[in-house]
C-alpha cells in the first residue's frame, strides 16, 4: 500500500482518523478511553498541539487537530505510540494495534471547521452507538454544549465564536439528526486536501511544486492531475461565452492533456466515464466541420503549451 501524502506546515488544520487493525476494537473499557484522552492532553503540553474536537468510537477515533509548530508526525507518533504501548502492556499482547498509518486530511479551517466539528460530533449517532450526540460521553460534544466543564486542553473557542452561545451550536449540530448527511470529507481532493479551489491551488504551489512524484505517494500524482485540469479550465473560462460549449472544450482538453483517467475526469466533472469519452468524440467531430471552433481550440492549446 502506498504511503499517504503528508503536507506539514505551522498552523495547519487536519481531520485525523485511525482505525483498529483488522477493524478490531481499540477501546474496550472506560480506562482505555481515559488513558487515550491523557495522551491527547500530553500532546498539547509537550508538542503544542491544538485539539478543536474529538470523538472516540469503538474501533476508531476522529480528531480535529491544529499544529501551530508544524509537527503533525511527532504529535501522532506520541498519541498512537503511547496508547499502543499502554494497550499492549495492559493486555499482554504484542504487535500493531492500529490499521496502517493514520489518515490526515489537510483542511481549510475557515471553510470547513464548523462542518467537520458537526460531522465528528454526529459520528456516534451515524454508527448507532447513541440516539443523540450528547448521550455519547467520549466526544467533545458535551463540552461544546456545556453539559460538563471543558478540559483546559480542548479549544472550543474557534468553533464557538461563530455561534455566540452553546444553544445555537447545539441547534446547528442537531438539525441533521434523522436526515441523510453526507460526510464533508467526501469532497477532499485525492483524499488529502479539503478546501476551496484557491486553497488547494495555494497548497499545491507552496508545498508541492517541485516535489518528486514518488510511486508510493499516489496522492501527489492525483493532486498534480487535479491541478492540471483546473489550470486548463481557468484558461478556457472567459474565452467561450456559451457555458455548455465551455464545458465541452474543457472536458476535451482535460481528457487529452491532463493525464487523468476517464474515471478521474468523471469524478471531477460529475459525469460517468462514457459521457466524458462521448463529449471528446463529439467535439472532435464538430471541429472537423466548424473551422472557427477548431481555430479556437488550437489557440487554447497553443496558449497552454499543449499542442
Amino acid at each position: 500500500m502506498g504511503r499517504p501524502l503528508r503536507i506539514i506546515y505551522p498552523g495547519a488544520h487536519y481531520h485525523v482518523t485511525t482505525r483498529g487493525n483488522e477493524q478490531k476494537d481499540i477501546f474496550k473499557s472506560r480506562r482505555d478511553r481515559e488513558q487515550f484522552l491523557s495522551y491527547m492532553e500530553s500532546s498539547v503540553t509537550r508538542y503544542g498541539a491544538t485539539i478543536h474536537a474529538y470523538c472516540l468510537m469503538t474501533n476508531h477515533y476522529h480528531l480535529l487537530l491544529e499544529t501551530p509548530e508544524g509537527n503533525l508526525p511527532e504529535i501522532m507518533r506520541h498519541i498512537n505510540g503511547a496508547y499502543t504501548n499502554y494497550y499492549n502492556t495492559k493486555r499482554k499482547r504484542a504487535g500493531h494495534l492500529f490499521q496502517g498509518r493514520y489518515k490526515a486530511i489537510l483542511v481549510e479551517a475557515d471553510e470547513y471547521l464548523l462542518e467537520l466539528s458537526r460531522y465528528i460530533h454526529l459520528n456516534p449517532v451515524r454508527c448507532g452507538l447513541s440516539e443523540k450526540p450528547e448521550a455519547h460521553p467520549w466526544s467533545s460534544y458535551q463540552d461544546y454544549i456545556e453539559l460538563r466543564p471543558a478540559p483546559v486542553w480542548l479549544r472550543t473557542n474557534m468553533v464557538m465564536q461563530r455561534f455566540g452561545d452553546s444553544k445555537r451550536y447545539r441547534q446547528f449540530v442537531e438539525e441533521m439528526l434523522g436526515r441523510e448527511y453526507e460526510s464533508p470529507l467526501q469532497a477532499a481532493v485525492a483524499s488529502t486536501l479539503l478546501g476551496s479551489e484557491p486553497f488547494v491551488q495555494e497548497i499545491m504551489e507552496t508545498h508541492l511544486d517541485g516535489k518528486q512524484i514518488e510511486r508510493d505517494v499516489p496522492a501527489i500524482r492525483e493532486l498534480s492531475k487535479s491541478r492540471k485540469i483546473e489550470m486548463i479550465l481557468e484558461n478556457v473560462r472567459g474565452v467561450i461565452e456559451d457555458t455548455r460549449l465551455e464545458q465541452k472544450v474543457g472536458i476535451y482538453l482535460a481528457h487529452r492533456y491532463s493525464g487523468a483517467r476517464l474515471k478521474e475526469l468523471g469524478a471531477y466533472f460529475g459525469k460517468n466515464d462514457s459521457a466524458i469519452a462521448q463529449t471528446t468524440r463529439r467535439l472532435k467531430s464538430e471541429m472537423v466541420v466548424d473551422v472557427n471552433l477548431k481555430k479556437m481550440v488550437d489557440s487554447l492549446e497553443e496558449k497552454l503549451n499543449l499542442s
